[in-house]
């Protein structure tokens, strides 16, 4: 049993992955399961080149980042378990016990988070029924959201990104994750308002 799933290994979902992982040392995460689906081949990321996100050096390519956010958070947090080149085909169940079902296995979790693509090709059964058009994005481009209340879904499943209705900006989709993140960190330390913070001194 998870304690919770991230469904994609693009921007918003590593970004996720990355502010759970970091907060390995609180004691409210000590016996906390985490993974992540790191399927990528769909990512927006593939073709991107970004000159215009903070902290990353102009010309970066995407499919670098999609390499690299991997291996930092293997690197960083070897503890989140990083599940690949599986694709997540159905959702079932309710809070706090979901089954989910890849092409390849079954996975059972307390929490889910949504990390994948606004494309309207978005087919995981169980979710099909929150699917709405868009409200951000041109309607030519037949863009696709979850409907949610502040990146809840319903209880126990949240949907960040583009998936969440944010527009297609790095700098977004990672602050949604990241959002989330202190969500769901929030909830395991008892209510008590959480975000994790490094420092050198």
């Amino acid at each position: 049993m998870f304690d919770v799933l991230i469904i994609g290994g693009g921007v918003s979902g590593m970004s996720c992955a990355l502010v759970l992982g970091s907060a390995k040392n609180k004691p409210f995460t000590t016996d906390k399961k985490i993974g992540v689906f790191t399927h990528q081949k769909a990512s927006s990321l593939q073709d991107a080149v970004f000159n215009n996100a903070y902290g990353i050096p102009a010309g970066k390519l995407g499919s670098e980042l999609l390499l690299e956010s991997k291996k930092q958070l293997s690197d960083s947090y070897p503890h989140i378990v990083q599940i690949p080149d599986e694709k997540v085909i159905a959702i079932e169940g309710h809070f706090p016990e979901f089954t989910i079902t890849t092409n390849k296995n079954t996975y059972k979790t307390k929490s889910i988070v949504v990390a994948i693509g606004a494309a309207n090709t978005f087919a995981i059964e169980g979710l099909m029924h929150y699917v709405e058009a868009h409200k951000k994005a041109k309607p030519e481009k037949q863009r696709i959201q979850l409907q949610n209340t502040d990146h809840e879904v319903t209880q126990g499943v949240y949907v960040i990104g583009t998936l969440a209705g944010h527009r297609s900006q790095l700098a977004i989709a990672a602050g949604s994750g990241a959002a989330v993140a202190t969500d769901i960190l929030t909830l395991w330390n008892n209510g008590t308002q959480t975000h994790v913070h490094d420092s050198n001194r």
